[in-house]
């Protein structure tokens, strides 16, 4: 390791363990994501050919060996104490983490300029190595400039290093108490007591824990309730017990926090229980008494007193399970046939399985909901006028109201944060002032005490995250507000920038839908999940997004423009995001004449640094005429940028060689130029909702590609020809939507693609014989998909209408198949391996052309088959009957999309779909009605879709029937809902 950096040992001696990171800590995940991808990409320039190019390799040696000092100690930055981050180590942190990025530049133009390409011959490598003299000891030249400055920050940070210690404070471990007082209806009187917003949620949790224990169950149960800060578990914890006061004489409530050591910190929580419980007050005669207990076996003298008692423990804000762990085993008596209760409160939905694991039905654990829109709006107002009447808000105050409201989302911290902030401001004449709030929020937050507790709640999940996860959530702020964010995009996203760390056993991709899966649970984001479980997208809390967005902002870990970002300026871009237009124009010709003097730059901004460009919905923007200027580039995100990219700008594309993540989706793109493969590096090629009718053969040259998306929006007919060579493409994972022509080359190197999960493919029948000897190519592609054990999610289809998807019947079972489309005839029923797919949980067809029982028949023997969709034609008989014998074992949504004019009665036997939740069909002119409706014993909602005439009305009037039928019966009524087409 180079001496230079010897002097940051001594910096990081000063660093204490974990124990309560607050905001600053941001800005160490966002550079140790910076230098760990450093480290990354110098060692593997280090390898192979790039050992030969001297005076450069060694240096890039020096400069990696560099670098990953400066990830342990940002590493351990992250971990440190906030007191070990004072003003000025976090100008030394900026200075490390510019340095950082500033070799990682160095090291891509490394590859840029000087790497040789794969496909050079010994003589075209030659001529490379003298081109490249000059550039190599040019760049040899930065590289030891970049140690040096490395060396002058260490020896800076030496020369005016301080007493760390001197400049600690003590950090809070919780946040501050105002929720559960300000959530309370203000008015004096009967109400007094009720919280405003919860009263379902504690009437619903008070007949849980009052619910008696059925035979077997065991008489204590633990209760979590799990949301993310600021929903006010802690309040619900509280009203419940005090409405259960009577019922459980002995009540206690502690708080665990973050920063939990069950080795220093259990005794004192022990101590504390003792003191609520074993030593409660009682009144008698007026007078009150206390009782006295003295003892030095904590753990001992609470079980023994708890064990003839009926009790309820709150225990707060639990954030691991080894705390939990180590708690339970210290409270718990061994015996308690009282029906004793604990409630447990955490952030974390993998804690609050392990506190309530005796849950089968998920009963113990309680999700923590947001509040509607009317009890926010009455929150608000009663903060903020004292009233929770509508009339006492000034008129012109309703628009920036509910502008505030929505930015709130439900969150009872933020609406109570904020309306104490707007308290002092409720003179006419105020609209201003709380138009300014509304748009400084992110800045309020930070600077505004007010707020700092709101602030302080949501900084606590973020430093509570692993190192990895911290950049991966900060990344999040590239998204606008309230954008649905798909995840397989966030994911490879994140794999694109190198924010993904390699893990043994796991691909990069398993590895950030871990991180994903760790979000969710920890309630940082709001997922969206199929009928599998699995996360299809999710969305960013709005609260939680300022946040991020002011702390990415600050480490420059992202640079936001357009919309309420106009007009923000920024010294050197990495990564940015343009999230609206920016109607302001040139103020002087001064201005308008820098623009067109400074090459590198767009109205002063210098693009030759940024690795990640991201534009939402925008039309046009005058960077898109400058791509060939963004020689970094890694990330490329223009999704739904319709006519602002076209055509021409594909040939600046085709130059950004680094290019890891192409996303052209939703625009007016209508040709690829074949130059295309030389991004060699370029791993998700989505140009889906396109006007490409073809892709260029040189896509084979894509040997790192993993995601190629394709479909056209105004001709659903037009698709990609796998072409030959299909085979070298090793890396591909998800393929859409292909064409397979009269080809067995290509039909059997399909079959040599490893990794394949996700396949949408169409059989062109009209040019591939498919009867006879002559149908080698459906035999070969039959093997090819017997093969793709990989394969989770196939889409196939017939282009015409033949009989030629006959040849599934032939195919082996693909037994990790979770999601399965079929687009076709498949000839008198459906393949029988489709019943064996224990995995299956997802499936839909059309034009089968079914009739009988054939659909149901083999569909209800997979086991674990949630969803099934018949689109049009997929039956055509008179009767569509859902048998007794069927009784599909985990269905709980059917959906019959105008199957067929034929089609007049859906029919559901007793027990047929005892898990049907979902039904939802769709009719023209022709009357439909639905026999045994009733025997869907588990069934919530019905969706009807159809014109508004007769026929509808009639299957409405039918429906009304049943809801009256089950409020006779005391069942919960239907939630039944039309679309009028």
């Amino acid at each position: 390791m180079s001496p230079a950096f010897v002097p940051f040992f001594s910096f990081n001696s000063n660093l204490s363990p974990i124990r309560s990171k607050q905001e600053p800590i941001g800005r160490a995940a966002s550079m140790e994501g910076a230098a760990q991808t450093l480290v990354t990409s110098a060692a593997q320039l280090l390898s192979g050919e790039y050992q030969l190019l001297r005076g450069v390799g060694g240096e890039v040696a020096e400069l990696r060996d560099d670098m990953a000092t400066m990830n342990a100690l940002l590493h351990m930055q992250s971990e440190a104490d906030e007191g070990a981050v004072d003003h000025f180590s976090r100008e030394w942190m900026n200075q490390l983490r510019e340095l950082a990025y500033d070799s990682e530049d160095c090291v891509d133009l490394y590859r840029l300029r000087i790497k040789s390409r794969p496909n050079d011959g010994l003589r075209a490598w030659l001529r490379r190595l003298l081109e490249t003299l000059m550039p190599r000891r040019r760049l040899a030249g930065e590289i030891s400039e970049l140690r040096a400055r490395a060396a002058a920050i260490s020896e800076r940070h030496a020369r005016y290093g301080v007493n760390r210690d001197a400049l600690r404070r003590s950090p809070s471990l919780s946040a501050p108490p105002v929720l559960a007082d300000a959530l309370r209806r203000p008015a004096d009187g009967p109400g007094r007591h009720q919280v405003v917003g919860m009263e379902e949620q504690v009437e619903s949790l008070v007949n849980k824990l009052l619910k008696p224990p059925l035979d077997g169950e065991r008489h204590l149960k633990v209760f979590s309730i799990v949301g993310f800060g600021g929903l006010g578990k802690t309040t619900l914890a509280m009203e419940v017990c005090r409405r259960l006061e009577a019922e459980f004489p002995y009540q206690a409530m502690v708080s665990v926090s973050q920063a939990f050591e069950p080795s220093r910190d259990l005794r004192t929580l022990l101590k504390d229980v003792l003191q609520q419980i074993v030593m409660r007050k009682t009144k008698k005669e007026g007078i009150m008494e206390e009782e006295a207990v003295r003892s030095n076996d904590e753990e001992t003298t609470i079980k023994e007193y708890l064990k003839d008692k009926r009790f309820l423990i709150v225990i707060d804000d639990v954030w691991t399970i080894r705390a939990w762990e180590r708690i339970i085993q210290a409270l718990l008596p061994a015996e308690n046939v009282h029906d004793s209760r604990i409630i447990v409160t955490t952030r974390i939905a993998a804690v609050a399985k392990a506190c309530s694991t005796a849950s089968v039905r998920g009963d113990y654990i309680h999700d923590m909901k947001p509040l509607e829109d009317k009890d926010s709006k009455k929150l608000f107002l009663s903060r903020v006028f004292g009233s929770m009447d509508d009339s006492s808000c000034p008129k012109e105050l309703q628009v920036p109201m509910n502008d505030i409201l929505k930015k709130c989302g439900g969150l009872p911290l933020a609406i109570v944060s904020i309306a104490s902030v707007l308290a002092g401001y409720t003179s006419p004449g105020s609209h201003d002032k709380w138009e300014t709030i509304y748009k400084s929020i992110g800045y309020q937050m930070k600077n505004n005490p007010s707020l700092e507790g709101m602030r302080q709640i949501i900084i606590l999940s973020y430093n509570h995250l692993p190192h990895e996860l911290k950049a991966c959530v900060m990344y999040l702020s590239i998204f606008p507000e309230d954008y649905e964010i798909n995840k397989d995009r966030l994911v490879c996203r994140w794999i694109a920038e190198g924010l993904v760390l390699e893990k043994r056993g796991l691909t990069l991709v398993d590895v950030a839908e871990s991180y994903l899966d760790e979000l969710v649970s920890r309630n940082m984001v709001i997922p969206r999940s199929g009928f599998d479980g699995k996360v299809e997208s999710c969305r960013v809390h709005d609260m939680l997004l300022e946040v991020m967005v002011s702390t990415s902002l600050e480490c420059n870990f992202v640079s936001l423009l357009g919309g309420q970002y106009a007009g923000m300026s920024y010294n050197r871009i990495r990564r940015l995001s343009i999230q609206g237009g920016d109607d302001r124009r040139d103020q002087d010709a001064e201005r308008s004449k820098k623009k067109k003097k400074d090459g590198g730059s767009i109205e002063g901004i210098d693009v030759e640094h940024v690795r990640s460009l991201s534009m939402f919905k925008l039309q046009k923007h005058e960077l898109l005429s400058q791509l060939g200027k963004f020689t970094l580039l890694r990330v490329l995100d223009l999704e739904d940028c319709e006519e602002g990219v076209t055509d021409k700008h594909m040939v600046y594309i085709c130059r950004l060689y680094l290019l890891r993540f192409l996303n052209l989706s939703g625009t007016n793109v209508s040709n690829v130029p074949p130059e295309i493969g030389n991004l060699e590096h370029l791993q998700t090629f989505d140009v889906n909702r396109t006007f490409l009718q073809r892709l260029p053969e040189t896509v084979t040259k894509l040997e790192k590609l993993e995601r190629q998306g394709f479909s056209n929006r105004g001709d659903w007919e037009a698709m990609w020809t796998l072409p030959r060579g299909l085979s070298k493409m090793k890396a591909l994972r998800e393929v859409g939507l292909a064409l397979l022509g009269n080809n067995v080359e290509v039909a059997e190197e399909v079959g040599k693609l490893e990794h394949l999960e996700t396949l949408t493919i169409y059989i062109n029948s009209g040019e591939i014989p498919h009867t006879g000897p002559e149908a080698q190519v459906l035999k070969t592609f039959a093997g090819s998909l017997s093969n793709a054990c990989s394969l989770r999610h196939l889409n196939i289809g017939d282009l015409g209408y033949t009989q030629i998807l006959k040849f599934l019947h032939h195919l082996k079972p693909l037994l990790l198949l979770r999601y399965l489309r079929i687009a076709g005839e498949v000839g008198e029923s459906l393949p029988t391996w489709i019943g064996s797919l224990t995995h299956l949980v997802e499936f839909t067809m059309s034009w089968a052309k079914f009739h009988g029982d054939q659909p149901f028949d083999i569909l209800c023997k997979a086991p674990n088959l949630k969803s099934i969709t018949m689109e049009p034609y997929c039956y055509i008989g008179d009767k569509l009957v859902a048998r007794k014998r069927h009784n599909f074992p985990s269905l709980i949504s059917l959906h019959l999309n105008s199957l067929d004019n034929t089609t007049n009665v859906y029919e559901f036997e007793e027990g047929s779909m005892p898990k049907l939740e979902a039904f939802k069909f769709g009719f023209s002119d022709r009357e439909k009605r639905i026999v045994g409706i009733d025997n869907l014993t588990s069934l919530k909602e019905v969706h009807v879709r159809g014109k508004s005439n007769d026929v509808l009305l009639s299957a409405l009037d039918q429906l009304k029937g049943e809801n009256r039928r089950r409020l006779k019966s005391n069942q919960p009524q239907l939630q039944i809902v039309v679309k009028y087409e």
